[in-house]
């Protein structure tokens, strides 16, 4: 099998996995270092005019100051909220790690699919929160304080809104009853594309330039979500807001 490889290896660091600490310092780290290429164009942007015309708001740019104080809140997140909500789930669902890797071709159906699953929920919970203006003032309208979004804007959002987002990471793999490579590759995945979505940039290489039809949106499609508030729900795929009229 093409990845019982990297599986085998990453069953030698069984004691890492069955560490309480993993989900969170995993988390904290594959969004740092998803987040950290978009930084280094944020600042080297404003001096080379060749990164500049792929940013979506030229004319916006990030402070130092607003970059950390985004940092400052995914930190205190990820310490007094993600931390011990991931280190209940861990002694509540105890790490399993089989002998033998998933195939491929399953793996990435499996990824595929908890994505689309994860963007069903999501444009519901989000659809909802913009409809109802109690939801929105308390719980979402953090999320949109920025309305010329730069990587480090994914995590800036309010503590309610983190849970729920965790929530429906966490759950969907429980349901489909993932094997541990194939969760692990949903979330790194999931936590690309959140970052990728609020990068502010619309590169060459992008994500939604991969995808045919213009099925998936990307950062022009978040993007535009963060500048007219009632537009464009769906965090990835653009079916639910076409059906929906919000396209």
């Amino acid at each position: 099998m093409a990845l019982q490889p990297l599986w085998d290896f990453a069953r030698m660091q069984e004691p890492l996995f069955r560490s309480p600490f993993f989900p969170a310092l995993f988390s904290f780290a594959a969004y740092t270092a998803f987040c950290l290429p978009f930084v280094a164009l944020d600042f080297f942007g404003t001096r080379v005019p060749a990164f500049r015309k792929y940013k979506l708001q030229p004319q916006s740019s990030p402070t130092l100051r607003m970059m950390a104080l985004c940092v400052a809140q995914s930190l205190y997140h990820h310490v007094v909220c993600i931390f011990p909500v991931t280190t209940a789930h861990w002694y509540w669902r105890r790490v399993s790690l089989p002998r033998a890797a998933p195939e491929l071709p399953s793996l990435l159906l499996s990824v595929i699919v908890a994505l689309l699953l994860f963007d069903f929920l999501y444009f519901l919970w989000h659809l909802l929160h913009h409809r109802v203006p109690w939801l929105y003032k308390t719980f979402h309208k953090v999320h949109h304080k920025h309305t010329s979004t730069f990587a480090l804007t994914t995590q800036y959002s309010s503590t309610w809104e983190l849970l729920w987002l965790g929530l429906f990471t966490a759950i969907i793999p429980m349901m489909l009853k993932f094997h541990p490579l194939t969760e692990m590759t949903f979330f790194v995945a999931n936590i690309w594309l959140s970052v990728e979505d609020h990068s502010g940039y619309d590169l060459p290489w992008s994500t939604h330039r991969l995808v045919p039809f213009g099925l998936y949106g990307g950062a022009p499609h978040h993007d535009l979500h963060h500048q007219k508030f009632k537009f464009n729900y769906a965090p990835y795929f653009t079916h639910w807001d076409w059906l929906f009229g919000t396209l």
